[in-house]
């Protein structure tokens, strides 16, 4: 069975629902495997992030497609806000002043 990477030194797990997603297509498979844990760690957060279900179904469905074309960070994403080994940028600093107040 083919293995999917999830590389260390990332804030979240790999969930079920993307892992089975990315197996689904050899290609899709090799995409991921070839980028960096961070990068991985990134493209987990946006689909974490969701919070309608629609909304996750369609970031995961977005994964393979933007993987599909080279991407190799989720386009339009600020990035994870849960990493603890360097300061938030200043674009995430504002994210998660919106975050506060809501």
């Amino acid at each position: 069975m083919p293995e999917v990477s999830i590389g260390i030194n990332t804030a979240h797990r790999l969930p079920d629902d993307l892992r089975i997603t990315i197996l689904e297509n050899e290609d899709v498979l090799e995409q991921w495997n070839s980028l960096t844990p961070l990068a991985r760690n990134e493209f987990i957060c946006w689909v974490e992030n969701a919070k309608i279900i629609n909304t996750r179904k369609r970031r995961i469905c977005r994964t393979s497609v933007e993987l599909l074309e080279g991407k190799r960070r989720p386009c339009c994403w600020i990035g994870c806000v849960h990493r603890t080994d360097k300061p938030p940028s200043p674009s995430q600093e504002w994210a998660l002043s919106k975050l506060k107040n809501n």
